[in-house]
């Protein structure tokens, strides 16, 4: 039976994750099953960087950063389940990626991570990105653990 915890805060994410502002895209954990699962969130606000310029007057989230806010949420889960930190993960592919609906500032964008399976060292797992329970990006994608 996989360990459940609750809460991961932004210090102890920092802690497992190398990413830093602009480009760490989860501000907090609310649930993780070791070896199972994990659900997390990142706030949109106005004030990313990437409005400026995707798009002049109409802010939207961009999709290959709901992808990569996904594959970090998947390190989380998979830096507490191998219980080390000396490692990357980098996406060693994506599947099935589907958007659903434009993430705009004010939005809460939720995360679901599943792990399907692991094998030497490839972690494979689905995700869903919602916004008040409505998908906004789905896909299947893999992570590869490596040294730093």
């Amino acid at each position: 039976m996989a360990d459940n915890m609750s809460v991961i805060e932004i210090e102890e994410i920092m802690a497992l994750l190398p990413h830093r502002y602009p480009m760490l895209l989860v501000d907090r954990v609310t649930e993780c099953k070791l070896g199972e699962s994990i659900k997390a969130y990142k706030n949109i606000t106005i004030n990313e960087p990437c409005f400026t310029g995707h798009f002049p007057g109409k802010p939207i989230f961009p999709g290959v950063l709901i992808l990569e806010a996904m594959a970090q949420v998947a390190g989380v889960l998979g830096f507490k389940t191998a219980g080390n930190s000396d490692e990357l993960y980098l996406y060693a592919g994506i599947d099935n990626a589907r958007f659903k609906m434009p993430v705009v500032p004010g939005d809460r964008l939720d995360f679901e991570i599943s792990l399907i399976k692991e094998k030497r060292g490839i972690w494979k797992f689905r995700g869903v990105a919602s916004v008040d329970g409505k998908d906004a990006c789905v896909a299947e994608f893999m992570c590869a653990m490596r040294k730093m």
